[in-house]
């Protein structure tokens, strides 16, 4: 099987992070943070040290650096760790379920309101959008980095830019855009960034981070063992241990901190020449057939997906034919039902989604795979209408 589902979890993950993970078994058994015997202080130097590597990535302080379970995990502990009874927040037209429905139970609850600004294939727009919803109240502005459906890029900085002017809240999605292109908290104008750490930055499932630079203090999502203050009854008012409740996935810190060696090696500028390489060249490659939809638009910026359909057939069909002849591309709604309003596909795509591991040949395999499918179906006179 070809995986081109990346945008979902990047797989295969590198030999480093392979070896990282078996390897982690043997040396990490001890809970980090909990003890002073051998095992748990060796456990804690590591965790530590991947701390210390993820806030250098992306421009952020050690301490201010929170390992989560994945990105929907730290958008929800910056969503809820940061609103308060009559704030206002204003998200993007792009925005996954892991925004959307956090903000969407806190405004049903009548603890905010809400205003979706449309993202434009023009910046100057985008921003405009989001001034005209700015209200006296207005806590947070909650952006995604780049599109999960089509990877359409949004003016994060300089909404950023905006935000600070104004001592708004940015809270940014960057689990399409982390580990393929450039991301700094500081210069990007950032206050909190959630990303996953099983995607671009190539760790096992079960991890994300939430690097903030403590301008917005946070509740906590959870409450319980820290390792640190046990005799309070309260949650520590510090970092990182107030975000961090109970036992960290020791094994998956150590897998995003292999992950995060690979990317320094290789440079952001390789892996993203490489995958929007092969994104160019599936466009390309069906450019010819009419009954395939291409959804990018022709002024905006993309990070390396491709979402697609072909005309009168449900997406999930297409996935499904591809399945059968080796290639896995998630089909649907992508868990972002906002994106597809906007970019009028309320039924779903297809997702093409390359790693730094797929080659020129496999994207010329899908794409053959993909014109005789269509062959097959003008042949059968189905519905391509």
């Amino acid at each position: 099987m070809v995986n081109f589902d990346n945008a979902a979890t990047t797989y295969p993950k590198p030999r480093n992070v392979r070896e990282t993970v078996s390897q982690a078994m043997n040396l990490y058994g001890g809970n980090a943070g909990r003890g002073g015997h051998t095992l748990a202080e060796r456990t804690s130097r590591m965790v530590y040290a991947v701390r210390e590597a993820a806030a250098d990535f992306f421009d952020a302080k050690t301490e201010n650096t929170i390992l989560c379970l994945n990105c929907t995990h730290a958008l929800n502990t910056a969503i809820k760790g940061i609103l308060e009874k009559g704030d206002h927040v204003i998200i993007s037209s792009l925005e996954h379920n892991s925004v959307y429905r956090p903000v969407s139970a806190l405004v049903k609850e009548g603890v905010i309101t809400c205003t979706i600004a449309e993202v434009s294939e023009n910046d100057d727009e985008t921003l405009d959008n989001i001034r005209r919803a700015v209200r006296p109240e207005t806590k947070a502005v909650i952006f995604t980095m780049a599109s999960n459906v089509t990877g359409q890029i949004t003016p994060v900085r300089r909404i950023g830019e905006f935000c600070r002017e104004n001592g708004i809240c940015l809270i940014a999605d960057g689990a399409q855009i982390c580990g393929v292109m450039p991301v700094s908290l500081e210069k990007d104008n950032i206050s909190i960034l959630c990303t996953a750490g099983h995607k671009g930055l190539y760790g096992t499932t079960g991890t994300g981070l939430l690097l903030t630079d403590c301008t917005f203090p946070m509740k906590p999502l959870l409450y319980g063992g820290t390792g640190s203050s046990s005799r309070s009854p309260d949650q520590p008012d510090f970092l990182p241990d107030r975000l961090e409740s109970g036992t960290q996935n020791i094994i998956g810190a150590a897998s995003v901190g292999a992950g995060l060696a690979f990317l320094k090696q290789h440079g952001l500028s390789a892996v993203y020449a490489h995958e929007e390489h092969l994104c160019r060249l599936f466009i390309k490659k069906l450019s010819s057939v009419p009954e395939i939809t291409i959804y990018r638009k022709k002024n905006a910026s993309y990070v390396p997906i491709v979402s697609f359909n072909i005309k009168g057939v449900p997406p999930e069909t297409v996935a499904e034919y591809l399945n059968e002849h080796g290639f896995c591309l998630r089909a649907g709604l992508h868990c972002a039902p906002l994106a597809h309003e906007y970019n009028g596909t309320t039924e779903g795509t297809v997702r093409f989604a390359p790693s730094m591991f797929n080659s020129e040949m496999e994207v010329l395999k899908l794409a053959a795979a993909l014109k005789k499918y269509v062959r097959i179906l003008k042949s059968e006179r189905k519905v391509l209408n």
